[in-house]
């Protein structure tokens, strides 16, 4: 079960055990066909597009569109005010330390401020049983309706990582 906390006004924190190795969790975080896989396994949004270049400097942009008959609070709302049909995030590879660390910047059609820069930040680091994912999501201070939605977001997210790790099984080539 994935844990969270807003650990600031500025920040969400999300973390969760995974049944994987630090590596194979890493793989799923980078490798552009299995984050469509995860990622996209959302049920309310139906994921276009997901581009990854995991080194850094890299860029990475995923799109995507509510599903009919699923409601998106706050965020739709702000969407349809700022006549946006989809969602779209992008941002650039900060750092990427395989396979224990991952930072990419964050820019949101969604937020309050669409142009504003935030940081997600993927820690991971090896248990006795697994694999603990931590996921930080920070500059979050001027914008109240994102940080609320990342409150639930991110421990979504991270459910739906443990879920495809549990049913993909060890890493791929």
């Amino acid at each position: 079960m994935a844990k969270n906390h807003i650990t600031s006004e500025d920040a969400v924190t999300a973390d969760i055990e995974i049944s994987a190795t630090p590596e194979r969790v890493f793989q799923a975080l980078t490798d552009q066909k299995q984050l469509v896989a995860w990622w996209g396994s959302e049920p309310s949004v139906e994921l276009t597009t997901f581009e990854m270049n995991p080194n850094r400097g890299g860029q990475w942009r995923y799109t995507c569109k509510p599903r009919p008959g699923h409601v998106q609070g706050a965020v739709e709302e702000q969407m349809r005010r700022g006549g946006e049909t989809q969602y779209e995030c992008h941002g650039e590879v900060l750092e990427s330390i395989p396979p224990r660390l991952l930072v990419w910047s964050w820019i949101a059609n969604w937020h309050d401020r669409p142009d504003q820069r935030t940081v997600v930040r993927w820690e991971i680091e090896p248990t006795k049983t697994g694999t603990r994912v931590r996921v930080t999501h920070s500059g979050l201070a001027q914008l109240p309706v994102a940080r609320k939605d990342y409150g639930k977001g991110w421990e979504g997210a991270l459910r739906l990582l443990q879920t495809f790790l549990q049913r993909s099984g060890p890493a791929r080539s």
